[in-house]
C-alpha cells in the first residue's frame, strides 16, 4: 500500500442530528440535509445499485460456475451509502475551519480487495475518499480518555460483523484492544463532528434507520469494515462519551 498513514481505525459516532420533520425540512425525496447541502434518495439509490450492478458482474466474471442470486448481492446498504455522503460532508467542513490539507493517498484501487467492491464504484471511491479525509482529522485532534463507555460503542459495532468474539466484558475487551489507540482517536474525531452537526443542523429522513459513521479498523490481517450508530429519525442514539483529552497517547494497531 502506497499510503503513508496505514488503514487504521477509522470510528466515529455520537453525532448530533434530528429528524426531516423539524422545521419543515421534511421533503419525502430528501435522505438527508446538511446545511444548506440536500443529499437527495435519488442520488442514494444511483450510488447504491451502481454498486450492486457492479458486484454481481465482478462475481459472474469470477465464479466457476452460475452464482445463486444471493451470491450476486452485496452486502453493502443504503444506508451505507447515506452514511458515507454525510460522513464526507462533515469531515470536510471540519477540515475547512481546520484549514486542513487532505492528500489523496489510499486509491479505490487498494481498497477494492478488502470492501470486495470494483474500484469504479462511487462506493468505494467514497470510501477511499473518507479514509483520507479521516485520517486528516484524527491527526489533527489530541485523542480523548478511553472511557467504558467508547470502548464499548466501538466494541459492538465490531461485533456485529462477526469479526470479533462476541459478549466480552469491558475488562476483556480493554485486553483485546490493548491501548486502543483507535478508540481514543475516533471518540476525538466523533467530538468534532458533533460540533459540526450541530451547527449544520443535520436532518435526516425517517426511511432510513439508525444513522452510523462508515468506520474501519486494520487488524493486523485484515481491514473490518464497519459502521457506529449516532442517529435516528428521533434524535441522537450515542454511548460514546468524550471526556477531556489526556496529555499523550500511543496509538494501538487495532482489535481482532
Amino acid at each position: 500500500m502506497r499510503a503513508r498513514r496505514s488503514l487504521v481505525a477509522v470510528s466515529v459516532a455520537a453525532l448530533a442530528a434530528l429528524s426531516l420533520a423539524a422545521c419543515g425540512r421534511s421533503a419525502p425525496d430528501v435522505a438527508a440535509y446538511v446545511g444548506d447541502t440536500r443529499y437527495s434518495v435519488e442520488r442514494v439509490d444511483a450510488i447504491y445499485d451502481d454498486a450492486q450492478r457492479q458486484y454481481a458482474d465482478a462475481v459472474r466474471n469470477q465464479a466457476p460456475q452460475t452464482p445463486s442470486p444471493e451470491e450476486l448481492r452485496s452486502p453493502v446498504t443504503r444506508q451505507d451509502v447515506l452514511n458515507l455522503l454525510v460522513a464526507l460532508d462533515l469531515g470536510k467542513r471540519v477540515a475547512a475551519e481546520k484549514g486542513l490539507q487532505v492528500t489523496d493517498e489510499v486509491s479505490p484501487e487498494q481498497l477494492q480487495q478488502p470492501l470486495r467492491m470494483p474500484a469504479t464504484t462511487e462506493y468505494t471511491k467514497l470510501w477511499g475518499e473518507w479514509v483520507d479525509l479521516s485520517a486528516t482529522l484524527q491527526q489533527s485532534l489530541p485523542p480523548a480518555d478511553l472511557s467504558d463507555e467508547s470502548l464499548m460503542a466501538v466494541y459492538r459495532a465490531i461485533e456485529k460483523t462477526g469479526a470479533i468474539q462476541p459478549g466480552l466484558s469491558v475488562d476483556q475487551v480493554r485486553q483485546a484492544f490493548g491501548e486502543a489507540g483507535f478508540v481514543r482517536s475516533a471518540t476525538a474525531l466523533s467530538t468534532a463532528l458533533q460540533q459540526e452537526a450541530e451547527k449544520a443542523d443535520i436532518r435526516i429522513n425517517p426511511r432510513f434507520g439508525v444513522t452510523g459513521v462508515p468506520s474501519l479498523v486494520n487488524t493486523g490481517q485484515s481491514l473490518v469494515f464497519y459502521s457506529l450508530p449516532y442517529v435516528n429519525q428521533d434524535g441522537p442514539v450515542t454511548d460514546i462519551s468524550t471526556p477531556d483529552a489526556p496529555a499523550s497517547s500511543e496509538p494501538a494497531p487495532g482489535a481482532a
